[in-house]
């Protein structure tokens, strides 16, 4: 392999390393599981519950079947929380991950289903996770845990 061909594959790398670490590559670097895993511990919830027919319950608590999801998966997070709460006669909850501000958007679009079909909803930020000082919540399989 000649000098250019080297030096052309070490700058694309070199490029392709530094997007990696970029903001923007990080914003989701935590897992809906991680998100899950904190809210359930505070909220004295059963987490990934399994129903009689195997779908599972993120959350399931004295009071609510609770389904979590990223702010742009909203509507699947809905469907699924109204399922849950109607096959396990508890309320329904859906808890949006709201990672930036322009995703409050997608929140809005809940509370208008909240209000029609009566279910209750919430949002957590990275807040919730107790971060260390090297932005690693304490989900030990969060995928802020793998080496990169």
């Amino acid at each position: 392999m000649d000098l250019f061909k080297k030096i052309f594959i070490f700058l694309i790398s070199l490029l392709c390393f530094a997007f990696s670490n970029t903001k923007a590559a990080t914003i989701c670097q935590h897992s809906e599981k991680s998100y899950q895993y904190a809210w359930c511990s505070l909220n004295n919830g059963i987490e990934e519950y399994r129903n009689n027919d195997q779908t599972r319950i993120d959350c399931l608590t004295k009071t609510h079947a609770v389904e979590f999801d990223f702010a742009k998966k909203w509507a699947e997070s809905v469907g699924q929380a109204l399922y849950y709460g109607a096959i396990t006669g508890k309320k329904a909850k859906v808890v949006l991950i709201i990672n930036q501000p322009k995703e409050i958007m997608y929140l809005k679009r809940v509370e208008k289903l909240a209000k029609i079909y009566d279910f209750d909803f919430e949002y957590v930020t990275n807040e919730i996770l107790n971060l260390d000082k090297n932005g690693k919540c304490q989900y030990c399989k969060c995928k802020c845990h793998k080496n990169r």
